[in-house]
């Protein structure tokens, strides 16, 4: 029976995608070290879909929570179970979640962000999860109290009741975001003390991030969820298909230099909810790595929204994509034809300075 077993459970948009490639990028010197990680980043992830139970869950996924916690099990050291979308879970699913290790030491693991930064990083991320909705729709659904998801997912007070309350107030640990500036590996050494990752067992040179997308790019991708219908739905078709070829090889690859956010007109509300959010944190039992403080709002600005971008804009973005998905399938193209010439070359060839002077007549446009 593992000594310990750590379940971090969120929330997206929080470092995850950090703290998580840091963990299996080094998962070889973490076992070497009592620490091990059941089955692979992509194990972990099924078995939260198994948990949650949720209509989309890949047919062909053969991890389950049960085989994760039998791997913990048969381990006599620490455990870490790490995916964002845990935070997702009903209060029925977290009790079996943790019940399932059974005797062993359960800690929860809750990271989170200051509310002005979290709004447009879920938007961005239910876009990329294959939603349609603008960025002023989904702020709107959030004022009116018509969209809960965000506050059981996002929140850190909400998660921390729904899974933190299953485990003793020592066991309970809650990790803030730094304002941005901070040292990079901050967040990572905040994971790695409440885990107990002695200094120097990980590599931090080559740890991957997940890179936010500009205005532009976001809305171009919106835009492609209303056109698909219901081809590529979601979760697995459109993970294989939008999310490798066009979100990761080509979007956050773009310019990307459009950076948006919630309206000063909503600042307020923004500051508000922090407030409120602080004040019930303060009187949660909970171990807390960072400051609180950290959950207020800083630097709220001015900035563009996704919705009031021209039709130029999204039109010249549109057409680097296309360019850039040109590219990305020559990289997956390299069988000769009979001539000896690679068959995309011919296409390339034919689009490129058609797709050249499109683009030189929309910037001249703007």
């Amino acid at each position: 029976m593992a000594r310990r077993v750590f379940l971090h459970v969120g929330a997206p948009k929080t470092g995850s995608t950090y703290v998580q490639n840091v963990l299996w990028n080094n998962e070889r010197a973490l076992r070497d070290a009592g620490i091990l990680l059941p089955g692979g980043s992509w194990a972990q992830d099924q078995a939260m879909t198994d948990l949650r139970e949720v209509e989309w869950r890949d047919p062909r996924a053969s991890w389950t929570w049960q085989r994760v916690a039998d791997a913990a099990a048969g381990w006599r050291g620490d455990v870490i179970v790490s995916n964002e979308a845990l935070g997702g879970a009903t209060p029925e699913q977290a009790a079996r979640g943790v019940a399932a290790f059974g005797s062993a030491e359960v800690h929860v693991i809750v990271t989170g962000r200051d509310l002005w930064r979290t709004f447009p990083s879920f938007w961005q991320q239910s876009v990329r999860a294959r939603n349609k909705w603008t960025f002023t729709e989904f702020l709107t659904a959030v004022e009116e109290n018509r969209f809960p998801t965000f506050w059981e997912m996002h929140t850190p007070n909400r998660m921390l009741k729904k899974w933190g309350d299953l485990v003793p107030p020592a066991q309970r640990h809650l990790i803030t975001i730094p304002a941005p500036g901070a040292p990079r590996d901050t967040l990572w050494q905040r994971f790695a003390g409440i885990t107990g990752i002695p200094d120097g067992v990980c590599d931090l040179e080559d740890p991957t991030a997940n890179p936010s997308l500009g205005a532009a790019e976001i809305e171009v991708l919106r835009r492609v969820n209303e056109a698909l219908g219901d081809r590529f739905p979601h979760r697995t078709p459109y993970q294989l298909v939008v999310q490798r070829h066009l979100v990761n090889a080509v979007l956050k690859n773009g310019s990307n230099d459009v950076r948006f956010g919630v309206g000063l007109d909503r600042a307020a509300w923004v500051a508000g909810l922090a407030e409120q959010q602080i004040k019930e944190l303060r009187d949660y039992p909970c171990h807390i790595v960072g400051d609180l403080d950290e959950l207020r709002p800083v630097n709220m600005t001015e900035t563009s929204s996704p919705d009031d971008l021209g039709d130029a804009r999204i039109l010249e973005t549109a057409i680097e994509t296309i360019v850039g998905m040109v590219e990305h399938a020559d990289t997956l193209t390299r069988v000769p034809n009979a001539d000896g010439v690679r068959a995309l070359d011919l296409l390339k060839l034919r689009a490129g300075s058609r797709l050249r002077r499109t683009i030189k007549k929309v910037r001249s446009s703007l």
